[in-house]
């Protein structure tokens, strides 16, 4: 006899920090009161952290940060949940993903969580009113701290934003180990290949970029990486990846992964150089690292040999490969699951804590741009710790006060400055 299956059943399981947090503030509801917006890719793990968040007392009302990366059985499960309102439908078109959104910002909420700044950007362009009237938000990916940031500088921001992605609890983590399994497991799950032995090629060298060229090593893949930074290309080089341009990279590569945040990364002269069964996956913001129209003034047709990848066959007889019609290749591939629920875990106790600070905390946090405070950090970390039965040492007094110090040097039991004074001071008595 088969029970109902629970959607969020799993991931809950592998989401321990989050489930400690429903435990411990079921009782005193902090959010009480406060109606919070969610923007992230609606899967299982995102689900878990919005009844994490209602379980603390808020309001929640959630939409996707991506539209074709949610999943039918989160919407399902949040239904007939008072106090939880979707603002999504699996297989939502562009359109209907931005009609959908104004409509939550039309609810005025009080806080903005949200991945990829499009929820707290689309505030402040169209909703200036309601921007005014939010508390605070939180930011979880690369791309939305740099637009963050940006907005910050220029003085556009209305409220604090704090800045999760930058935090070591999630960059060190999520963006490294979570991206960086997720895409090679959805590429290798879609395409059915070997990475062994490949050419791979990763566009962008910060975390994300790492943690796929690293893992992609692992498996045996000849990785090559292209940068713009020098510093980031230094790095690839000193971690044993071959770095050159992307002109170049392409007329070597088999499997192309973007992992940049920016836009126009693969470009019509990259593809003229490309080999014949090249395979393009994006793995960084939305769909615009890949020039698909490119593609497309360069093919005389396209075919789909298979779940999940479009085939460009070019004029000149070669065809190019594209995963998940160049979105997130993680997250909106047919086998895609996003990253594992271990590190999503992390990912969102930063952003209920980032939350919770912003309604319990300093409420004289000025509008801006801010980094989360250490000592949040270290609490999901020792959290993190616990749900796993690990233990650490601690730093003795001694040490606290040696690294505290900066007038001496102590050298165990001889202290040279005290003693060297009154050995001075003695002989210039003498």
């Amino acid at each position: 006899m088969t029970s109902q299956t629970d959607p969020l059943g799993w991931a809950r399981e592998h989401c321990p920090i989050l489930t400690s947090f429903q435990t411990e503030y079921s009782e005193t509801e902090p959010f009480d009161g406060y109606t919070v917006a969610v923007a992230t890719h609606l899967e299982a793990k995102s689900g878990v952290f919005i009844e994490t968040l209602h379980e603390a007392g808020a309001e929640v009302l959630f939409a996707p940060s991506e539209p074709q990366s949610t999943k039918a059985a989160v919407l399902d499960a949040f239904r007939d949940i008072d106090g939880i309102t979707a603002f999504a439908r699996h297989g939502m078109s562009d359109r209907e993903f931005d009609r959908q959104r104004h409509a939550l910002l039309e609810r005025e909420p009080d806080l903005i969580l949200g991945d990829g700044c499009g929820l707290i950007a689309m505030a402040h362009a169209d909703h200036p009113a309601v921007a005014k009237g939010v508390i605070g938000g939180a930011e979880q990916t690369t791309v939305g701290v740099t637009r963050v940031e940006s907005m910050a500088q220029e003085g556009a921001l209305e409220f604090p934003v704090y800045t999760v992605n930058h935090t070591p609890m999630k960059h060190r983590f999520d963006n490294v180990h979570g991206t960086g399994e997720s895409v090679l497991t959805n590429i290798a799950a879609t395409t059915n290949t070997m990475l062994a032995g490949t050419r791979v090629v990763i566009a962008g060298y910060g975390y994300c970029g790492r943690g796929i060229a690293r893992k992609a090593r692992d498996l045996g893949a000849k990785t090559i990486v292209t940068e713009v930074d020098p510093r980031k290309a230094l790095e690839a080089h000193t971690e044993g990846h071959d770095i050159m341009p992307m002109t170049e990279a392409a007329q070597k590569g088999e499997l192309f992964i973007t992992a940049t945040g920016t836009r126009g990364v693969i470009r019509r002269e990259h593809v003229e150089l490309m080999p014949d069964g090249a395979v393009l996956a994006n793995a960084g913001h939305s769909d615009v690292e890949i020039r698909l129209d490119d593609l497309e003034t360069l093919a005389t047709r396209m075919s789909t040999p298979t779940d999940g990848v479009t085939r460009y066959h070019m004029k000149d007889g070669r065809s190019i490969n594209v995963l998940a019609d160049g979105r997130l290749v993680n997250l909106t591939g047919p086998h895609s699951s996003g990253h594992p629920a271990e590190v999503i875990d992390t990912t969102h106790a930063m952003m209920f804590v980032a939350g919770h600070e912003l309604v319990t905390g300093d409420r004289e946090l000025p509008p801006g741009a801010h980094s989360i405070p250490d000592r949040l950090d270290r609490a999901v970390a020792e959290r993190k710790l616990e749900t796993m039965d690990a233990t650490i040492d601690e730093s003795t007094d001694r040490q606290q006060a040696y690294d505290a110090d900066w007038r001496v040097e102590d050298r165990g039991d001889w202290v040279p400055c005290v003693l060297g004074t009154r050995f001075l001071e003695s002989v210039s008595d003498g």
